[in-house]
């Protein structure tokens, strides 16, 4: 069955996954002190990426786009362990969560 919904349907769940994503990529542009805000966008603009392939899978009628879902799901969490350990140990050394203390310091 190819596109087996109704075009009402698909337009929602592409205009939302759009939604989301640009709103992470708006997110990082306007707010560029905060990491932690970053790493945020950063998880919202990939679960939009998450959130097409599943809506792909289901109207295509195919289990790549789930088991590719899978890996993304296991690389943002990856990504988020990584990145808040970074989180924890600035923060531990200079007390603060803005990006030009972080330019400034050297290690």
């Amino acid at each position: 069955m190819f596109f087996n919904l109704n075009l009402e349907f698909n337009l929602f769940f592409l205009i939302l996954t759009n939604i989301l994503f640009f709103s992470g990529i708006i997110s990082i542009i306007l707010n560029k002190r905060n990491i932690l805000i970053i790493l945020l966008s950063l998880e919202i603009m990939l679960l939009a990426v998450v959130l097409n392939f599943i809506f792909g899978s289901f109207v295509l009628d195919d289990i790549f786009g789930q088991i590719f879902v899978i890996y993304i799901l296991a690389l943002g969490a990856v990504e988020s362990a990584i990145g808040l350990s970074f989180f924890i140990i600035y923060f531990k050394k200079t007390r603060t969560v803005r990006l030009e203390d972080f330019r400034q310091s050297r290690y």
